[in-house]
């Protein structure tokens, strides 16, 4: 099993060259963690934030953790004093929420707007015109612990390759439109049944589960 995880992580590292990989761990055991950890990899992605905590309190502490799914504001607090990067902040009032728990922790916690790019109404997200909103407003410019890392975005779960494309091209569009303003380093965009149309289209993270654990 431990050659099994450490094989299909090379390969996909091979594969993606200098783009940054978040092994998916929602719903893995810690034994698969463990070895997950012991092939070398530290960025782990977790959606339910009670499940990161417990991982976060049982595992290593150099493993950077990252929140890829939805994040309600009263669960912030748990992981503001650890969290690596949240890929989710898709409101003005999560990102405030967010500054504040930063605060106490005195932290600057990283994150990513999540936008919406997909043609399912399940996904969350921002609109071109949202993000540009808050970009622009003065509550948005007068939080001192948070940091915009850059744009993160789902594309439709679909084999229609080039939806998909088109999908993250117009993501890739909106990033490279605010990226140097706003000092932007990441797009992080593909998961394990589309991160190699991802990175063609200018991925710079992926998010891999399924084909890691397989």
């Amino acid at each position: 099993m431990n050659h099994s995880i450490c094989k299909n992580i090379q390969e996909i590292e091979e594969e993606i060259g200098n783009t940054q990989l978040v092994v998916v761990s929602k719903y893995r055991s810690l034994e698969e963690l463990e070895k997950v950890y012991s092939c070398g990899h530290r960025h782990f992605g977790e959606n339910r934030v009670q499940e990161l905590v417990d991982k976060y309190e049982t595992l290593p502490k150099d493993i950077n953790w990252h929140v890829i799914g939805h994040l309600q504001t009263n669960k912030v607090r748990y992981i503001a004093p650890f969290v690596h990067l949240i890929h989710s902040v898709d409101s003005l009032k999560l990102l405030k929420t967010i500054d504040k728990e930063a605060e106490k922790s005195d932290r600057v916690i990283d994150f990513l707007f999540q936008m919406h790019i997909a043609q399912e109404d399940t996904k969350f997200g921002l609109s071109e015109y949202e993000l540009k909103g808050i970009l622009e407003n003065e509550e948005y410019s007068s939080l001192n612990n948070v940091r915009c890392k850059g744009l993160m975005g789902m594309s439709t779960n679909t084999q229609d390759n080039n939806q998909v494309t088109s999908e993250f091209t117009a993501l890739k569009a909106t990033y490279d439109m605010y990226a140097t303003e706003y000092n932007f380093d990441i797009l992080s965009m593909g998961m394990s049944c589309d991160y190699l149309v991802a990175i063609v289209n200018g991925s710079t993270m992926i998010r891999v589960g399924s084909k890691i654990f397989q």
